[in-house]
Parts: structure tokens; sequence; C-alpha cells
């Protein structure tokens, strides 16, 4: 089965999965996550409107505005190192397991939906666990 998805709905799977499983993905996995301070700082200010801004909120937005983010794979010497765009964002969450965007969709999302999804869109398989 496949599932397509448009663009806003695969940036929100992913902004989804950040909040849910970002730090988790990244400390279970021995992985860094990194980025331009300056880009994030931009990203950041250009979010000016919004009443609380979060640390997920500024990283989808630097991906809106064409920046790129990436994992440092700490724990294999570089082996998994990667790095992304807005693109691979639209073009691999929906490629994640139908399971876990079913899940996602219907807002029974835990935190094995959003690792599956954010090594989906950051690796386009698991890598890890």
């Amino acid at each position: 089965m496949e599932l397509k998805l448009t663009t806003t709905e695969s940036e929100e799977f992913f902004y989804n999965s950040m909040c849910n499983g970002l730090g988790f993905v990244l400390n279970a996995y021995d992985l860094d996550l990194q980025y331009s301070d300056d880009e994030y700082k931009l990203a950041k200010e250009s979010l000016t409107g919004n009443d609380v801004i979060c640390f997920e909120d500024v990283l989808i937005q630097m991906l809106r505005m064409g920046y790129k983010l990436t994992i440092k794979d700490i724990g294999c010497d570089g082996e998994f190192d990667c790095t992304i765009g807005l693109e691979d964002v639209h073009s691999r969450v929906q490629r994640s397991p139908i399971k876990h965007l079913m899940d996602m969709a219907n807002m029974r999302d835990d935190g094995d939906t959003a690792d599956a999804i954010l090594q989906h869109v950051f690796y386009g398989t698991y890598i890890f666990g």
C-alpha cells in the first residue's frame, strides 16, 4: 500500500515527529543535530508573529527557508552522517512504514512513530533499532 501525502502533510508529520521524538533519537543513537547558528537566528526572527516559538518551530522554518539540517553520527565515527533539506521531508515522510503514517494521520502517534518517521526522513530507512 502506498500513501501519498501533500507537502503540507509531510511537513506536519515531520514537525510532529521532531516534537515527539527528536531528543530521543539523538540521545538513544548517539547522534548530534547540527545547523548554522546564523541560519537558526534568521529563521527564529522570521517567526516573530507567534506568541510561543519552540525549537522545532525554528527547525522547520529553517528548512522552509532553504537551509539544511545535519545529523552527525558520534557513536559510529561518522558512518551515519547525513544532511537533509525540505525536499527530503516532502519525498521521504511518505515512504515511512504505513503503520506509522496511519498512526500519525489518526493522531495515535507516539515515540515509535516519531522514531520511524525521523529515521526515514534522515536516512531513507531504519538504521537504528
